[in-house]
């Protein structure tokens, strides 16, 4: 058997994380023998052997990075200061890393990026458009030159870290996507999203801010027929590529 994917999670929510984990497994075409999940929310991040794992998911979260420290729970500083060491070593050895949404605030910020709220996306479905640099990409040269994808956030890339490659953007938000050196993707974008999953959050989350509570049965109708399987694409290259 080849090395599992590890998936860092900070979903409190039980309904959340295991639905996202779900979701990772379903649209990466992983078993559950194949990604193995460590909730970080839940308490200390155990000591991780990088050398065990093909690679390295970081998952969406309700966390926003780029706040600042005084506004943050005891739970999100001690997640962010307990991860910042291990991205540091993925990055520095350019290990096999695909993070999700909250890897904007954590990675890219990490490597230079202006992270902040300028590009915000409401909940729902965007058009991304692939970059020259994606067209060239192992993630993303088999898809479509513009494809539909799963957002919603409150932090976005403003400013690229210094010697990224930008793979993918939108009107709404600039940077879509980025890759650092060679093996390290960061994602805007939801790409194990579908529309049963989206639903999902809609529901859990609908008293956090994203959207006004009264909507989410709106939101939850007009992504219903969303086609954002090339977005799961992404997905899929990834662990097909570095299993």
């Amino acid at each position: 058997m080849t090395k599992p994917f590890l998936l860092l999670a900070s979903r409190a929510e039980d309904r959340a994380a295991d639905d996202e984990y779900a979701s990772f497994l379903r649209h990466g075409d992983l078993e559950e023998a194949q990604l193995h999940r460590v909730r970080m929310e839940a308490g200390p991040l155990p000591q991780i052997d990088l050398d065990r794992y093909a690679g390295v998911i970081l998952g969406g979260s309700p966390f926003t990075a780029s706040k600042s420290a005084d506004t943050k729970s005891a739970a999100q500083r001690r997640v962010e200061a307990e991860l910042a060491p291990l991205l540091a070593e993925i990055r520095a050895r350019d290990l096999p890393f695909l993070g999700v949404c909250y890897g904007v605030g954590t990675m890219a910020r990490a490597a230079g990026a202006v992270v902040d709220g300028t590009y915000a996306e409401d909940t729902g479905a965007v058009t991304v458009q692939v970059t020259a640099h994606g067209a060239a990409d192992p993630l993303f040269r088999d898809l479509p030159a513009q494809f539909r994808a799963f957002v919603g956030h409150t932090e976005a890339v403003t400013a690229l870290p210094p010697g990224a490659a930008l793979l993918a953007s939108s009107a709404t938000a600039p940077t879509q996507a980025l890759r650092l050196g060679r093996n390290v993707y960061v994602l805007q974008f939801h790409p194990e999203m579908d529309p049963a999953a989206l639903a999902t959050r809609i529901d859990v989350y609908k008293h956090h801010g994203y959207f006004r509570p009264e909507d989410a049965k709106h939101l939850v109708e007009i992504t219903r027929h969303e086609d954002v399987a090339p977005a799961h694409q992404v997905l899929a290259a990834f662990t097909a590529r570095y299993a």
